[in-house]
């Protein structure tokens, strides 16, 4: 496959960024924001030299996907992913770089929380497991492997740090910081929603082993916000291929992960450069992923 051209920044004539984070160039548009998924790509907390093609129009448009199917359970802040819909100052160049890869959003009022929801054990949270067993401060059964379904789907937030690592925060700190009812919600809604995306994609031949979702304020209602169920916020397995007991072949970034830490390389800035066959592999995990969730080809959101 002929790799298209890779964003790395988007820069808009008419409309003035007002934020540029790992991912993602955001412009204000007053009432609104146009939020706008780059080919960039961070690895423990680095953003990486290389862009990898395809991946902004991917991750918006499975986040478009899910927005869609949980609608009815949950308000969005989407308002069109339809770069024609927008009604914005654009050049022909800037149109087709949008398309695909954009979303409108109404703006809000961040809930400062990341909601994290786990329901196989790997990643930081085998690692808390191992060393105290618990995760983090949740007790759990003696004798776990790693990758082994957990009893029920567990909440363990954190912190939304804008720099570094984000942190683990327990309930009785997410009450404290945004009051009882609100982290009741937040929680429950991010289990039940998890719960539904993971059924979804069991039918599909994936599991969701953990997911993570943040909350906005919108007119004084709770509604989620920025991305849901892609590769960046979610660990996507193969169910064929799942056998616990240690690392899962995964859809999302681990690939890239996993050849940074062969490399000699202290995982300060800057990062080494990708080799063009890390970047093949990349873009085909993340294709596959995005037809096997969504059930569409590439053709549809390019």
């Amino acid at each position: 496959m002929a790799l298209t051209k890779a964003y790395r920044e988007i820069n808009l004539k008419n409309i003035k960024l007002w934020r540029r984070g790992k991912v993602r160039d955001i412009f204000d548009l007053g009432e609104n924001m146009l939020m706008v998924a780059s080919d960039r790509i961070s690895a423990f907390d680095v953003v990486l030299p290389n862009a990898i093609p395809y991946k902004g129009q991917i991750l918006n448009s499975i986040s478009a996907y899910w927005f869609e199917k949980t609608k009815d359970v949950i308000k969005n802040h989407i308002i069109s992913v339809n770069v024609d819909d927008f009604g914005l100052d654009l050049t022909d160049n800037e149109r087709e770089m949008l398309r695909g890869r954009s979303s409108l959003v109404r703006k809000g009022k961040m809930i400062e929380v990341e909601c994290v929801v786990r329901g196989y054990l790997d990643g930081s949270g085998w690692r808390s497991y191992l060393d105290t067993g618990n995760l983090f401060d949740i007790p759990l059964p003696r004798g776990l492997k790693q990758g082994d379904c957990l009893p029920e789907p567990l909440f363990t937030p954190t912190t939304k740090a804008l720099t570094g690592h984000d942190e683990y925060m327990n309930f009785n700190e997410v009450k404290s910081l945004i009051g009882e009812d609100v982290a009741k919600y937040i929680r429950d809604s991010s289990i039940n929603l998890y719960n539904l995306a993971n059924r979804d994609v069991y039918e599909k031949g994936l599991i969701l082993a953990d997911t993570k979702f943040e909350f906005t304020y919108i007119d004084g209602e709770i509604c989620l916000a920025d991305e849901i169920f892609t590769p960046d916020s979610s660990r996507y397995w193969d169910r064929e291929s799942y056998k616990p007991g240690g690392p899962q072949p995964s859809f999302d970034k681990q690939y890239i992960r996993d050849w940074l830490s062969s490399q000699d390389w202290d995982k300060t800035p800057p990062a080494p450069e990708l080799p063009d066959e890390v970047v093949h592999k990349s873009v085909e995990k993340y294709l596959e992923v995005y037809r096997r969730v969504t059930g569409k080809d590439l053709k549809t959101i390019v």
